[in-house]
């Protein structure tokens, strides 16, 4: 008993040393940040090097270019997109990024099977985005073009 008391007694004294090594605060989280995707990664892209930002090369499912823009008030928390997708795409939507001068968006889609048949027919449809704070005088900007949308400049 003496030696395990002993011994937790200097197991404790220990680790309150260590604690202290390096002087800086650490924060533990429950997991690890995870891998960003792409629409991320080219929001982040449009956000540090706006205005000058080249458009996406090739078809991206998650950075579909928009069709288009309803133009909300400068006080509008909401905005409503076009996003262009295929018609038989199982599910579509949008993506929004907001910075303190842009708000980034992007259309995304997924395929329902790639097994059958399907035209390659565009099909559009309105999507509403909530955001965060007011659309003020920040630029709407397509995450694919990497242009603002029509009226938001």
């Amino acid at each position: 008993m003496r030696r395990t008391l002993a011994a937790l007694t200097a197991l404790t004294a220990a680790g309150t040393a260590l604690a202290g090594c390096g002087g800086a605060k650490q924060t533990v989280g429950a997991a690890p940040p995870g891998k960003q995707n792409a629409f991320e990664q080219r929001a982040d892209t449009i956000v540090r090097d706006w205005p000058k930002v080249e458009p996406v090369s090739g078809h991206k499912e998650a950075l579909l270019p928009l069709a288009g823009a309803d133009r909300p008030g400068v006080s509008a928390r909401k905005v409503t997109v076009t996003v262009g997708h295929g018609a038989c795409d199982a599910r579509y939507g949008a993506h929004v990024r907001e910075s303190e001068k842009l708000i980034v968006v992007s259309g995304w889609s997924r395929k329902k099977d790639d097994k059958k048949m399907c035209t390659a027919q565009l099909a559009t449809d309105k999507v509403t985005l909530d955001l965060k704070q007011p659309l003020g005088h920040r630029t709407l900007v397509d995450a694919a073009t990497g242009k603002p949308l029509a009226g938001h400049r």
